[in-house]
């Protein structure tokens, strides 16, 4: 066990398009997405111990500490190892609950990779991804940290390197249940499947885009104003958007023209997960200590 206190990145996803082809009779869709990860999000500093106990700090508003992946991710890791280990976890929290970015999926596979490693538990990814995705359909991209091209019911995942952009991330004022936008009746649910080669070289959509942009005018009204300037989209089921760059520099003179008032962020695109950049990190220095 390493006992020193370490600090991971939980970063942000981008679902750079989302097509959903039908609905199974068990009420899940069949979809295309391709994810990819930005040099941006929470940060957890976690010190294990031999204690048996999870802590974790602060608790956010209106989500008790039970009911936090990070902490759930922790019992769950816990669990499947039958372990006496534990830990005490702090959350930075910066990104946007509900925003559409998998903050949360992001924590819950955080957790899990570094608590692998600091309990050194030495499961694979495919076995901390089956630990994650009960916590969550999108904690398995996190753990296996590569930008991905997914179907099926998002399980099915084949490594992808689409070009890693500038992004300017723009958050409406609203959160937006994922259920209340899979489950309405006027959602595009027939866009045929196609090759991935296909879906890399045409221009990138999102089939939610347009229900959202009905339920809620806030999203409507900004996803206009951006389109102005860039290519832009809703990511995921919302409620963040966000306009393709190749350069921070044009991103930054978008955001300028921003008000205040407006949540936004400027981030790079990432095929390689930061996580697993601090991981390599931690095991390298590891190797150089012996």
């Amino acid at each position: 066990m390493i006992s020193q206190s370490t600090s991971w990145p939980s970063p942000a996803k981008l679902n750079l398009f989302l097509y959903i082809n039908s609905r199974r009779a068990d009420g899940y869709h069949e979809l295309q997405t391709l994810f990819q990860f930005l040099d941006y999000g929470d940060t957890l500093t976690i010190k294990a111990n031999s204690s048996n106990e999870i802590t974790l700090t602060p608790e956010l508003e209106g989500v008790p500490v039970e009911s936090n992946l990070v902490w759930k991710a922790a019992k769950a890791l816990q669990q499947k190892t039958s372990g006496s280990y534990g830990a005490e976890i702090h959350l930075d929290k910066i990104l946007p609950m509900g925003g559409g970015i998998g903050g949360g999926s992001s924590n819950a596979a955080t957790t899990l990779v570094a608590l692998n490693f600091l309990w050194d538990l030495n499961l694979s990814f495919d076995e901390l991804a089956e630990i994650g995705l009960k916590l969550g359909a999108d904690v398995p991209i996190f753990v296996k940290g590569f930008s991905a091209f997914a179907e099926g019911v998002g399980e099915q995942l084949q490594k992808v390197t689409p070009l890693e952009k500038w992004y300017l991330v723009v958050r409406p004022d609203v959160s937006i249940p994922t259920a209340e936008i899979f489950s309405h009746p006027d959602l595009t649910r027939n866009t045929p499947k196609r090759a991935i080669a296909e879906l890399l070289t045409r221009s990138h959509e999102n089939d939610c885009e347009k229900i959202v942009q009905l339920l809620y005018p806030e999203v409507d009204k900004q996803l206009s104003w951006l389109l102005q300037y860039a290519p832009s989209r809703l990511t995921g089921t919302g409620s963040c958007l966000f306009s393709e760059f190749d350069n921070k520099f044009e991103a930054e003179k978008i955001r300028a023209k921003l008000p205040d008032t407006v949540s936004s962020f400027i981030a790079k695109g990432k095929n390689c997960s930061p996580l697993h950049e601090a991981l390599t990190s931690y095991k390298n220095s590891l190797t150089n200590k012996s």
